[in-house]
């Protein structure tokens, strides 16, 4: 095989469409165009995004964030912070609010996690106590309501 007998397999090269070239080429008359209307006309450029005349959905979609009124917000308290209590306390929103662990104002639910160790039987009042957290509570003595 040398350079001068190479050549290109069979339909990997193939001629450019030469549009307008009369009706023989299977592209003559409207020139692959269609019949009049914007797109036909030279010159002819869209507007991205545009929708024929449909507000776009660029500008149907909200700008600014979304915010759901729905959501839960929770306020994290750790096992080491529930340490602090003595044995046999009830550890609720108003013993943690003495504590100094939560804010006066502060309406976000409950919720432990089980950051850290508990040495301590206490009795944990929350709104949601994860499942490693119940198990270190009830190991070290003490009761979890939900």
């Amino acid at each position: 095989m040398k350079l001068n007998n190479l050549s290109p397999t069979e339909g990997s090269r193939k001629q450019r469409k030469r549009i307008g070239r009369g009706q023989g080429t299977g592209h003559g008359k409207t020139a692959g165009k269609g019949h009049k209307g914007a797109k036909a006309r030279t010159g002819f450029s869209m507007k991205a995004g545009f929708e024929g005349g449909q507000m776009p959905l660029h500008r149907r979609l909200p700008k600014i964030g979304f915010t759901n009124k729905f959501k839960k917000e929770y306020l994290i308290i750790s096992l080491s912070d529930l340490d602090r209590f003595e044995a046999g306390a009830v550890v609720n929103r108003e013993a943690l609010l003495a504590a100094g662990l939560i804010g006066g104002k502060d309406s976000r639910l409950l919720k432990v996690l089980a950051n850290g160790e508990i040495s301590k039987a206490v009795t944990v009042e929350a709104d949601k106590v994860s499942q490693g957290a119940k198990e270190k509570i009830l190991a070290a003595g003490g009761a979890v309501k939900e």
